[in-house]
């Protein structure tokens, strides 16, 4: 096995927890073949970990073990087992994020679980390199019906690698159906966003429903509905969901069907819709800002803060006194202050003086590494305006 160095003074941050090996502070960065595992010494010879290494990728190596132990079916299988001993302690049921790459120690996998069907992706080479062992192991814990890989990130290109999109085990004809708090929904999970559904904001969903009971609610970006939803299950007075995909916003409609749900879902641009019903003078009891990430990059933060400001102070001008802004960031590059700093902005140019209730994160399913910020990636601020 390949061992690679890094520079003096260059372990401290690794040791103390975090999974990531940049390729300037390694004393040398050889050629070998992406994917290749390693292990990796500090300066002075002492081992660190055991990774994978990619020499084409920033990120060289991602660690998976801080032992000298064999990386391969049983030791997936042990993370496997016990990312979803996790799940089940939490009382996640049968439908959740299965595997968050790093918060579950294996960086670069992540796994979806609805009901018997499997969502994997595979987002890095050295995980593309074990690619059968860590399908053999799934299927061992969880016995699937069905397993669906949805290699079709822009990062995989990053990292050297194709895209594709496949079923490797079982047959999947049309939506995939599951269970999420007493709410059943129907997603596409081989051409949806992401694997299909967002199960990261599962707990956040939770906490609207004490917020919207008797008011008119409306739910932007809503793709197939799941906040919609939930506020029509937690009994809103009205609720409306827009998203700007005919398939998302057809998904939604089945799914409010599908449960005997009221709620109404529009095919419109969301920054169009918020200017629409502010010249109309709409008004609402709760809005929820869920949109996409607007930023896939560093040198892109300050054009993603315009567009959050935008969205946030023009749903701040629709919202009655004492209502209720529920609005997230699923950006990881604009951190919680950067959020924080954006919705100050955004409530000043509203002329709206707000309080901020909650600030939560991702559900617990999507564990965090302690060391490691870049594992917390979801903000979701829980604000009521004067």
């Amino acid at each position: 096995m390949l061992t690679l160095r890094l520079k003096k003074k260059e372990e401290r941050r690794v040791l103390r927890g975090h999974p990531w090996i940049f390729s300037n502070e390694l004393q040398e960065v050889p050629k070998a073949e992406p994917g290749s595992l390693v292990d990796v010494h500090d300066a002075s010879g002492g081992f660190v970990g055991r990774g994978y290494f990619n020499p084409q990728s920033l990120i060289a190596v991602r660690i998976l073990t801080r032992k000298r132990e064999e990386i391969n079916r049983e030791f997936l299988r042990r993370r496997i087992e016990r990312a979803r001993e996790l799940r089940r302690t939490l009382g996640f049921g049968d439908s959740f994020r299965a595997v968050y790459s790093e918060g579950d120690g294996l960086p670069g996998l992540i796994v979806d679980k609805y009901a018997s069907t499997l969502v994997v992706q595979s987002l890095t080479a050295g995980m593309d390199s074990l690619r059968e062992e860590v399908l053999a192991a799934l299927t061992e814990v969880y016995e699937p019906a069905a397993v669906v890989l949805r290699n079709d990130t822009s990062g995989r290109q990053l990292e050297g690698l194709a895209l594709e999109k496949t079923v490797v085990r079982g047959e999947v004809t049309g939506p995939v159906e599951f269970e999420e708090e007493g709410i059943r929904f129907r997603v596409d999970v081989l051409e949806g966003q992401k694997t299909g559904f967002f199960f990261d904001q599962r707990e956040n969903r939770l906490a609207l429903r004490s917020l919207v009971k008797g008011r008119r609610t409306l739910d932007c970006f809503c793709y197939v509905g799941a906040w919609a939803l939930a506020a029509a299950k937690a009994g809103a007075s009205e609720v409306i969901g827009i998203d700007a995909s005919e398939k998302a916003v057809a998904l939604a409609q089945e799914n409010a069907s599908l449960n005997g749900l009221a709620a109404t879902f529009k095919r419109i641009d969301a920054f169009e819709a918020l200017r629409d019903y502010e010249k109309q003078g709409e008004r609402f009891g709760c809005i929820v800002l869920d949109p996409p990430a607007f930023v896939k990059s560093r040198a892109k933060v300050r054009e993603a803060l315009k567009g959050y400001k935008e969205i946030n102070l023009r749903a701040l001008r629709l919202l009655d006194a004492g209502s209720f802004l529920v609005t997230c960031s699923c950006s990881h590059h604009v951190d919680q202050e950067l959020f924080r700093e954006m919705l100050i902005d955004a409530s000043h140019a509203a002329g709206r003086q707000v309080r901020l209730l909650e600030m939560r994160s991702q559900s617990r399913d999507h564990p965090m590494l302690l060391a490691a910020p870049e594992t917390r990636y979801l903000k979701c601020a829980i604000l009521q305006a004067e």
